[in-house]
């Protein structure tokens, strides 16, 4: 998809996105055959459930048909949330992540997986996780300090809150 068609799509996209109380994360054109598929990513502090996808496609598949953003030909309007390892890009991706493991690739080289802890405009606090019965360490990284932050999937996590209440 082009800049400038991007860039069209968002303007035209993003207040509607917003109205609905959610955040417009991506937009991606694809083309398969003669067919085009229209991908918009949305997502909320608390996250979008299906009803909300549901508002959210009708509002936008509305105002899509009575422009021509995506021009003459068929296209298929897809609505969603992003996937369960999702990079990390925004400052409110960080604050979303509180709480989750996420591995980060350092401006120094290597890597580093650690649960994000604390979010604020410099960076983040994290825990890294004790290998062979050492206790978890404490590590502050800055913004400029991560190239690349990406959320992991844990099947084995046990739920700290759930833990509390009991």
């Amino acid at each position: 998809m082009s800049t400038t068609q991007s860039e069209r799509l968002r303007g035209l996209l993003e207040p509607l996105v917003t109205s609905q109380g959610l955040d417009l994360e991506e937009i991606e054109v694809d083309s398969v055959g003669r067919k085009r598929v229209l991908r918009v990513v949305v997502d909320s502090d608390t996250g979008a459930d299906l009803d909300q996808i549901a508002d959210v496609s009708r509002v936008l598949s509305a105002k899509l048909d009575e422009t021509d953003a995506m021009g003459e030909g068929e296209y298929t309007l897809e609505v969603g949330t992003p996937g369960a390892e999702r990079p990390l890009t925004e400052h409110r991706h960080y604050v979303r992540a509180t709480e989750r493991l996420v591995k980060f690739q350092l401006a120094e080289g290597g890597e580093l997986v650690a649960r994000i802890l604390k979010v604020d405009d410099e960076g983040v606090d994290t825990e890294v996780p004790g290998v062979k019965g050492r206790k978890a360490t404490a590590r502050r990284l800055a913004f400029d300090d991560i190239v690349r932050a990406r959320v992991q999937v844990e099947f084995s996590r046990k739920d700290n809150k759930k833990e509390e209440e009991a």
